[in-house]
């Protein structure tokens, strides 16, 4: 279900009273840091992590320096915890950003609140079903994915050049990144790059309208025969003729009741 059913802030607070919710209650410190008590179980938590209570848990929060949080209510959340845990928000920030939505519209008196708001729950649950069993990633690869994502698309970033730029090695970084994500930086670089073209040439209006030299630079490779070179061999087909190969693939006149779906 997901649906929440309360979103609260606290400002700076040292303490919150032994209490319990007949609902989920996923905790989100926003600044500072802490420890709840669950019944002599110690919890501690920091800035960016979630703290995650199964309904009917009795459980208390305090902290020496103080803490922030938004605190999130909901019914029946898809997820396999049966005890209180914590889990850490991504350096992208992206559980916080759902937890700021959901407190904006919980209180919105825009009409489509209520419909926003839920789509929110299923968001804030989906992400820390997939953080709950997703494996942290150390600070430095992180980076690098972030990096690699934020720019993957333009054909004048160099990899190289930003990997040389870290204060570290060359080689341990290309190994860490492969041990952590099972690609190079590169390979993950080159099918970020190749997966943007293949949704590129699935979805152009007019397929074969435009040129390789055209299609390459869109999607990050320089080269226009280097990118028609990787393409066939991730794909099996040159670029100028996928489109025609998923067409068995994508229904050409969905009816009003059907759903088109390309898969990878």
């Amino acid at each position: 279900m997901n649906d929440i059913t309360y979103v609260g802030k606290h400002t700076v607070m040292y303490i919150v009273s032994r209490h319990a919710h007949e609902s989920w209650e996923f905790v989100y410190c926003t600044e500072g840091s802490g420890a709840f008590d669950f019944d002599g179980r110690l919890m501690s938590y920091q800035q960016g992590d979630v703290v995650v209570i199964p309904p009917m848990v009795p459980h208390s929060n305090a902290s020496e320096g103080g803490f922030r949080n938004i605190h999130i209510n909901m019914v029946s959340p898809a997820l396999s915890a049966s005890v209180p845990l914590v889990i850490s928000d991504d350096s992208n920030h992206f559980l916080l950003d759902a937890f700021n939505a959901a407190y904006f519209h919980f209180y919105s008196d825009r009409k489509e609140a209520s419909a926003i708001l839920s789509l929110y729950g299923d968001l804030i649950s989906s992400y820390l079903a997939a953080y709950q069993t997703g494996t942290e990633l150390t600070p430095v690869v992180a980076q690098i994915e972030n990096h690699i994502i934020s720019n993957y698309a333009d054909s004048t970033w160099e990899l190289d050049a930003f990997l040389h730029s870290l204060p570290f090695s060359y080689d341990y970084l290309r190994k860490l990144f492969q041990k952590e994500l099972g690609v190079t930086p590169h390979r993950y670089l080159v099918d970020k790059r190749l997966k943007l073209a293949a949704q590129l040439l699935v979805s152009d209006a007019n397929p074969g309208a435009r040129t390789i030299a055209e299609i390459a630079p869109l999607c990050g490779f320089q080269d226009p025969l280097y990118f028609s070179k990787m393409f066939k061999k991730k794909y099996g087909t040159a670029p100028r003729y996928y489109s025609d190969s998923r067409t068995d693939e994508v229904p050409v006149r969905p009816d009003g009741d059907s759903m088109k779906i390309v898969l990878e």
